[in-house]
């Protein structure tokens, strides 16, 4: 991909593609600023340099109709605040007046359009819908990785109307870079900690995985599955019965592979899935009847540390245990303090999923990591290995 710093911004109209699908509350104020602020470093570029930021997103999903409750008109005050800068609203992209609106805006100045997905078109790829978009800027940049692995309008379609015109924004750019030297160039040994409830979500990842790396620590609800495929006892702990064989195909595979694969070897038990409920830590691993697993137990926590300390890279997605509950926490914290340990004593770290991100600015170890990835969707298909459609019309734009 071109880099924005490659792009002639001075005198241009150029069309941001951002991931502004921020939080809103009931009064529709913005609860969470993380993706804008993510944006700064692109935006302030194309004010430096003299251009005009244009820059344009979707809210929820609104299924191709306009609802004020999906309006992007809700976060122009706070993008304001947030960039630092005056953000002009120019509502529906195809206005009659919006060209008129575009022509007025001076080099330095930032607007915004209204949500793309009030038009049906703009998730369906469409070609016409994606030259009317275009049609209100001299160049393209994609700043929004959270919506790289969508084909839309507005993210693939739209760069065939700006040959050797199109960018990949700061944010974009990063992602893809930190994703891609985590699979491609990552430093031995390698160590992916997979969490999470559910194999079947991380299936594709653990196995695309198998070929990159030296360690693979799996843990969280999902681990069950693969304990009772090893003839653990699990007890009433979640478990995807279709995925045994599964399970139990990716322990081989591990195993012929190389590659060294970690389960939990204790556990922290409840009578019921809640944060007040009995506890029983597991002295071997078999749970007993009536008790469900919530969290890692103590010698888990200490094997899962020393692989995590000798780690050179290290890539986490999901929660160890129901993190949510500060009674069970204890797994995800011990590991998040591990990632930032490691990472101070020279280790690359790459956080990604919203429950990761979470527990890690929980513990307040955002800044003791290496990247953190908001990506979400398009982040786990990345380490699925799949081209992602945003990515890919950026790398033919050359």
């Amino acid at each position: 991909m071109k880099s924005i710093d490659l792009a002639p911004l001075k005198g241009k109209k150029v069309l941001v593609r951002v991931d502004y699908n921020v939080p809103l509350n009931e009064q529709l104020e913005v609860t969470d600023t993380t993706r804008i602020v993510r944006t700064i470093a692109t935006v302030k570029k194309i004010q430096d340099e003299g251009g005009i930021a244009i820059l344009m997103s979707h809210l929820g999903r609104p299924k191709g109709v306009a609802a004020d409750k999906f309006s992007l008109k809700h976060i122009v005050s706070k993008a304001s605040e947030v960039l630092g800068t005056p953000v002009q609203f120019l509502g529906d992209v195809l206005d009659a007046d919006v060209e008129k609106k575009v022509a007025t805006l001076k080099p330095g100045e930032v607007a915004l359009l209204e949500n793309l997905r009030f038009h049906a078109e703009e998730e369906a790829g469409d070609e016409n819908f994606a030259r009317q978009i275009a049609r209100l800027g001299d160049l393209y940049v994609n700043d929004a990785f959270g919506t790289a692995h969508r084909a839309h309008a507005s993210t693939a379609t739209i760069t065939k109307f700006f040959p050797g015109q199109c960018y990949a924004g700061y944010l974009l750019y990063e992602e893809a870079s930190n994703l891609d030297m985590v699979l491609n160039n990552a430093g031995h040994p390698f160590t992916a900690i997979i969490g999470g409830s559910k194999v079947s979500s991380k299936l594709k990842i653990i196995t695309h995985l198998l070929d990159k790396v030296d360690n693979l620590i799996i843990a969280g609800g999902m681990s069950y599955t693969f304990l009772h495929a090893m003839g653990v006892k699990i007890g009433n702990s979640l478990l995807e019965e279709d995925m045994i064989p599964v399970a139990k195909d990716i322990i081989n595979r591990a195993h012929l592979k190389g590659v060294d694969i970690y389960l939990p070897i204790d556990n922290i038990c409840a009578d019921k899935f809640d944060n007040n409920a009995n506890q029983y830590i597991t002295t071997h691993n078999d749970i007993p009847e009536g008790w469900e697993g919530m969290d890692i137990g103590p010698r888990t926590i200490r094997k899962f540390a020393a692989i995590i300390k000798n780690a050179n890279t290290i890539l986490w997605n999901g929660p160890v245990g129901v993190y949510e509950f500060p009674n069970f926490e204890k797994g995800t914290q011990s590991v998040a303090l591990c990632v930032a340990v490691a990472t101070m004593s020279g280790a690359f770290s790459l956080i990604g999923g919203g429950d990761s991100i979470a527990a890690v600015n929980n513990y307040h170890l955002a800044n003791q990591v290496s990247y953190i990835s908001t990506g979400g969707g398009a982040m786990l298909e990345y380490l699925e290995g799949r081209e992602l459609p945003g990515i890919k019309a950026l790398n033919e734009d050359k």
